[in-house]
């Protein structure tokens, strides 16, 4: 009887041996480790989504150039779009305080920023040491057109653009350079033969397609997901700048053919007719910059741009193009305002509309006003003498940005289609 109750005692303290393991087990299952994970997420919580491959290699990047005064500022347009929409936040947040990554994680094959070219420094050692921090980089280059002319075609080559890539995320770094119009100038990502096509996704880059002009931005300092960066301080203008932006060069080779031709006049009427045109230009392109009025360099003036680079001299006027649309009321007193008295109005804006305003030394502003239909643009054209009307046909057309005396104007990107209309 002794011993079958040892039996019994010691199956009764294995038996609650067990229960006491199994509710260990069950404790710890449902009660420790949910409180341990609630503990661990509220603590990882305030680093969500910092272990990207985005974040992490926006913030090198960042880095690398802050530690070597590389002068660069966020242009990625959707960062830009975002940064916009959440401003307050964005503007309310000091350096290390943010608990979650919402811009720079944002899923994507590249993150854009600008290198302001005039303010850099030992440009070639920040490309190398970002090489030994991880990144794969390369670089763009092209001849200098700032250094083309008349008399002479540039062969000095500049950088335009860097990429450098750290994992599966790359850092697209475009080189602004300062133009004599005080402007900022990006040029054409062209890939040269030894270059590997399959580095990065290219076409997906937003930046390089074409040369660019852009407004020269005032920028400043914000802390995004915990990294402080430049950023223009109107963003969305710089955003809606891009798909306007498209730059063409003057053709120098060409116009340098065209005075081989026919040589260039440079009597003192025409010197001094070239100055007074030039200043005329600018002014009417502060005047109807004011007024928010785009316009374009049209007729002569447009064909003097195209096939000698400069201004005609026999022309006697600076011809300016405007679409309709972009009319305003005020317009005519503007110009009055701004020194130049109106000569001649023709039509009505709702049909032919062309104005033509004084300047000094006897240089006439004229100015045309374009209307769309379908399939062509048209612009009116009124005899001063017996008041006959013309309509002249224009196949459709876009604007580019150009530099023309020293100036960012617009002309229109499918010029010689445009002159030939215009003179045919």
């Amino acid at each position: 009887m002794s011993r079958i109750n040892k039996n019994v005692v010691l199956a009764l303290l294995i038996l609650t041996s067990s229960a006491f393991l199994l509710f260990q087990l069950y404790y710890y299952k449902h009660y420790l480790s949910a409180k341990n994970a609630a503990g661990l997420s509220k603590s990882k919580g305030s680093r969500i989504g910092f272990d990207s491959i985005q974040w992490r290699a926006v913030k090198k990047f960042i880095m690398l150039t802050s530690n070597q005064n590389v002068p660069v500022f966020l242009i990625d347009p959707l960062m830009l779009e975002l940064i916009d929409k959440n401003f307050e936040q964005v503007k309310n947040t000091s350096y290390g305080s943010t608990s979650e990554c919402k811009f720079f994680c944002v899923p994507r094959d590249f993150t854009t920023f600008a290198l302001q070219y005039h303010l850099r420094k030992n440009e070639e050692g920040w490309f190398r040491i970002a090489e030994n921090m991880g990144f794969q980089c390369i670089k763009i280059e092209s001849k200098d057109p700032r250094l083309d002319g008349i008399d002479s075609l540039s062969g000095t080559e500049i950088p335009l653009h860097y990429i450098c890539k750290l994992a599966t995320h790359a850092i697209h770094l475009v080189v602004f350079h300062e133009r004599s119009g005080n402007y900022l100038w990006h040029g054409h990502l062209r890939l040269k033969e030894h270059l590997d096509r399959k580095f990065v996704p290219f076409r997906k880059l937003r930046f390089g397609r074409y040369p660019g002009a852009f407004d020269r931005p005032e920028l400043q300092q914000v802390t995004v997901d915990g990294l402080e960066v430049l950023i223009p301080k109107d963003p969305m203008h710089f955003v809606e700048e891009i798909p306007h932006s498209r730059f063409i060069e003057c053709r120098y080779k060409e116009a340098r053919a065209f005075f081989q031709q026919y040589l260039d006049d440079n009597t003192v009427e025409a010197m001094a007719f070239r100055k007074s045109a030039k200043e005329l230009l600018q002014l009417a392109a502060k005047t109807l910059n004011k007024l928010g009025v785009p316009f374009w360099l049209s007729s002569g003036t447009c064909l003097g741009w195209y096939r000698q680079c400069n201004i005609i001299p026999y022309s006697k006027d600076v011809d300016l193009g405007i679409f309709i649309q972009d009319y305003k009321s005020d317009i005519i007193l503007a110009f009055q305002d701004a020194g130049l008295p109106l000569k001649h109005k023709f039509g009505k804006v709702e049909d032919s509309l062309e104005l033509s305003f004084q300047g000094k030394d006897d240089v006439k502003l004229d100015i045309f006003f374009f209307y769309e239909e379908t399939d062509h643009m048209w612009n009116g054209g009124t005899q001063a003498k017996t008041g006959k009307k013309f309509k002249y046909l224009f196949p459709k057309f876009t604007l580019c940005w150009t530099e023309f005396v020293d100036m960012k104007v617009h002309v229109p990107c499918e010029t010689l289609e445009y002159i030939e209309a215009n003179y045919d």
